[in-house]
């Protein structure tokens, strides 16, 4: 198995704190983390960390933190050919505050001019694809060069370029922002009724496969012809950065070794319920053996 992973690559810095700090004090911590970040950067390293040949896709600046992104993925052994280093591009940056009495993240981004091509053709083929909606054009010739991959877009964010990718991918994996942006209803995850009838809705407008996040509650999809909640695993948390990403990469993982949709999920709810109870997005993935133990004592 081989894939291919186009998106987004960011630099974190997370700051643990024991409570989220108050305006205008000064604060301390005793250490910070710093690692890689991004959708479909995260979701690459954990299929080549999991054994699943991967070649990334993605753009970084000419600096500091673009090599520290390139040789995260060196470290692991993945493809890095199709990341760019951009002269005119300032590698985008991350700072997280991660407030560890409850687990929530807050997230400062400095973003660059969105490149929507890569500078190389990416003509190589391969079983199993992650998108992000980032590099939009390059992500489209990925999925055209490979029409039989299992494809898999982390849809985040509602814009012409993500609702375009969505339509070839085989499954979207949207946030529940996404669903509500996308149907102008805001979802109340204890009402079935509403969630299928936005699931009918953006199955009628994509044609593919829908599964959307509900954070803590899990994931809602329709499994041989019935709607359901695949619950979410029950953990302490301590910083939830990177949990989606880590779930869209587990989820990839499982959809592309041929487990059924249901088990994809719960084993990709398995995957994300680890990490967040270590600290740092890229550093809290778990072993691909630590997820599947975990699933037999569950």
């Amino acid at each position: 198995m081989m894939a291919i992973c186009v998106g987004h690559s960011t630099f974190d810095t997370t700051l643990p704190m024991n409570e989220y700090p108050t305006e205008n004090t000064k604060n301390r911590v005793e250490r910070h983390i710093e690692c890689g970040g991004g959708p479909a950067s995260n979701g690459a390293y954990l299929l080549q960390k999991w054994g699943m040949p991967t070649i990334i896709c993605s753009v970084v600046g000419d600096d500091y933190y673009g090599d520290r992104i390139i040789d995260d993925f060196i470290q692991v052994g993945a493809d890095i050919r199709y990341i760019e280093k951009n002269n005119g591009h300032f590698t985008d940056s991350s700072y997280i505050i991660a407030n560890m009495s409850n687990g929530s993240r807050t997230i400062i981004t400095s973003k660059d001019d969105k490149v929507r091509k890569l500078n190389h053709d990416v003509l190589d083929k391969c079983d199993v694809i992650l998108i992000d909606g980032e590099h939009p054009e390059t992500a489209h010739q990925v999925l055209d060069n490979n029409p039989n991959a299992i494809s898999v877009i982390d849809a985040s964010r509602l814009n012409d370029d993500v609702k375009s990718l969505c339509k070839k991918v085989k499954y979207v994996v949207c946030s529940h922002e996404f669903a509500e942006e996308f149907s102008n209803k805001k979802l109340d995850y204890d009402d079935i009724n509403l969630l299928t009838e936005v699931h009918k809705e953006m199955s009628d407008y994509f044609k593919t496969n829908i599964i959307i996040t509900l954070e803590a509650k899990g994931s809602f999809t329709i499994i041989d012809g019935k709607y359901k909640i695949i619950p979410s695993i029950k953990v302490k948390a301590l910083d939830s950065t990177g949990a989606g990403d880590i779930f869209h990469g587990a989820f990839t993982y499982f959809i592309g070794m041929n487990y059924s949709l249901y088990e994809a999920i719960r084993l990709a709810s398995i995957t994300g319920a680890i990490s967040v109870t270590r600290i740092g997005s890229r550093y809290s993935i778990p072993t691909l053996k630590e997820v599947l133990d975990y699933d037999t004592i569950i």
